[in-house]
């Protein structure tokens, strides 16, 4: 089949194969024949070695597809089944699945050591224990959820990670309060996401930061009542908020300046929500007295900070009811051949979300 290889980490370009397998078939696996995957900007971290990752190695984590083949002991899923990947899969059992926190059980972590395909030359792993970029993947059958028939294939595979991200960073982590004056440090798929996400809790104003003009114009279609460049977010916080600053502020880019700036320009009390995944040896720093007398609290968000499960089922209510906007995230598509251009169109910011077809 054809895949999506990166050789080493580091490289700027995949080289789409023709000679990949997908492995590890069997008891509680099953096979899938992937339709559609997005491009996430943590596949472009992972190729430049921000986010560990083993190499050689087949990027995406967020897809849908066809369920082909069933493993011994599968039950709740069948040949011809429509589902999306979860790549982390709460266990239901470990002390995080316990307590309610299932986007931080660290089961699934263990696939990622796990070779997923192999060549001639090879085992070759799956990013994030999946591999979208491929025509065919085997995961564990809790990474497989279906879903209904009415919801489309590349749909699906956003709502797989960055829909659910963004989302749920405003209602399950930030849990934005009605009539409330929000920001968003970084407008691509996800922060869009974010900006929905506020925008369903009822925030009164939100205000979309993001040095890209394109993802400024379509801050402003999905819900955000103003948009900026970063050199203009001071003044903003001036007029919107009289100084005082912003009851949340989301940072959706990764990098410590970035949660600096959005620790900055929080009001005394506020959130500061950090969504974007960063570097290992990317430091944030805050000194004590700031960190007791302003009380910001600083709130991580993994995954939309919540029941996966449970945010999947809310996203597609919200997009049947017509609240939220899916399809347009969807700003640029491409065939599996065509992935590098897809990976410049997410380096220069121009596309919000890429759709790779399968």
């Amino acid at each position: 089949m054809r895949a999506a290889l990166q050789s080493e980490i580091g490289q700027d370009k995949l080289e789409v194969v023709d000679d990949m397998e997908a492995v590890g078939f069997g008891p509680g696996k099953v096979r899938i024949r992937v339709r559609a995957t997005g491009l996430c900007h943590s596949d472009l971290s992972a190729m430049s070695g921000v986010l560990p990752q083993p190499a050689p190695f087949v990027p995406g984590h967020e897809g849908s597809g066809v369920i082909t083949d069933v493993g011994d002991g599968v039950t709740g899923h069948a040949i011809g089944d429509r589902v999306l990947v979860c790549w982390l899969p709460p266990c239901g059992h470990c002390p995080s699945c316990r307590r309610g926190q299932g986007h931080l059980c660290l089961e699934a972590f263990g696939n990622v050591a796990t070779p997923n395909f192999k060549r001639a030359a090879g085992d070759v792993f799956g990013f994030a224990g999946t591999g979208t970029f491929s025509e065919e993947m085997v995961v564990p059958a809790a990474c497989a959820i279906p879903i209904p028939d009415d919801l489309p294939f590349d749909i699906a595979a956003l709502i797989g990670c960055g829909v659910t991200t963004g989302l749920g960073a405003a209602v399950n982590t930030a849990r934005v309060e009605a009539g409330s004056c929000v920001a968003v440090i970084g407008c691509g798929g996800v922060g869009i996401s974010v900006i929905q996400g506020a925008k369903v809790q009822g925030a009164a104003q939100i205000i979309a930061v993001d040095p890209v003009e394109s993802r400024r114009e379509a801050a402003l279609r999905f819900g955000a009542t103003e948009a900026v460049a970063p050199e203009e977010f001071a003044d903003a916080r001036h007029r919107i908020t009289a100084g005082e600053g912003f009851d949340y502020v989301f940072e959706v880019v990764g990098k410590s300046a970035t949660v600096q700036k959005a620790y900055e320009m929080t009001r005394r009390g506020g959130s500061v929500v950090v969504v974007g995944a960063g570097a290992l040896d990317d430091d944030f720093r805050i000194n004590m007295f700031s960190l007791f007398f302003d009380e910001k609290k600083i709130l991580p968000s993994m995954y939309g900070g919540g029941d996966v499960l449970r945010s999947y089922e809310r996203t597609i209510s919200l997009w049947r009811a017509g609240r939220i906007d899916l399809a347009n995230l969807i700003t640029h598509r491409v065939s599996l051949a065509e992935v590098n251009d897809a990976l410049d169109q997410m380096r220069t910011g121009v596309a919000l979300r890429t759709c790779i077809e399968l």
